[in-house]
């Protein structure tokens, strides 16, 4: 497989890059330093891109030919607004379209919901601290969530990825997944599992446009 990746130099890109090239598949990183890049394979089987999602003529060139499109990307500026999830992944959307390509996976986050079913001391500190000191990156993906789901996404297979209080713990290949819907309890998932996720999501259709939550 052919997987065109942003994010790479990130908690969780980092290790779905790593999966990936372990697995055999090509990788094409696309990455604003790519001295950052970690180095899992100097052959064939990675392509390091320089650029920045905000700016597509640096990269969009290199999406024709791929598989699919993963995006890990994430913003760390808890002080002011950013446009890095809509404004990106509808950059992204536009790439993909132009040269053909069909399958698109992003990172969102469980924090944008808080259920009945998180249990009641998780809900309030989602509720009162999480989505407060988050509260620019969580509007973000919320315009992102809206954009996939409207017509600008045209005929792209799309899933965002709804993941809860991320770890460096290791990879386990087990957690709980809910299409379009709310797991029970929902509980913390490693970086290295949901990367895990993001790369067998790659081929699962019953998340062709979908919201989904994955956690322990």
């Amino acid at each position: 497989m052919r997987l065109l990746l942003f994010g790479a130099t990130g908690g969780t890109g980092a290790r779905l890059l790593d999966q990936a090239v372990g697995a055999g598949h090509q990788v094409t990183a696309v990455v604003r330093d790519p001295a950052r890049v970690p180095v899992t394979d100097p052959g064939a089987r990675l392509t390091v891109v320089p650029g920045n999602v905000l700016e597509p003529e640096g990269w969009r060139d290199a999406v024709a030919g791929h598989d699919a499109v993963v995006s890990c990307l994430g913003s760390t500026d808890r002080r002011h607004p950013t446009t890095v999830y809509s404004q990106g992944t509808g950059n992204i959307v536009e790439a993909m379209r132009d040269a053909g390509v069909g399958r698109l996976l992003c990172l969102s986050s469980a924090g944008l919901e808080v259920t009945p079913a998180v249990p009641p001391a998780q809900r309030l500190v989602t509720r009162y601290v999480i989505q407060r000191l988050y509260r620019h990156g969580y509007a973000d993906m919320a315009r992102m969530e809206t954009l996939l789901a409207s017509a600008s996404a045209g005929d792209t297979a799309w899933t965002a990825v709804r993941p809860p209080m991320l770890t460096d713990g290791p990879l386990t290949g087990h957690y709980r997944t809910a299409e379009n819907g709310h797991l029970e309890r929902p509980k913390s998932l490693s970086r290295a599992d949901l990367a895990h996720y993001l790369l067998v999501g790659i081929g699962d259709t019953r998340t062709h446009r979908a919201v989904v939550e994955v956690a322990y």
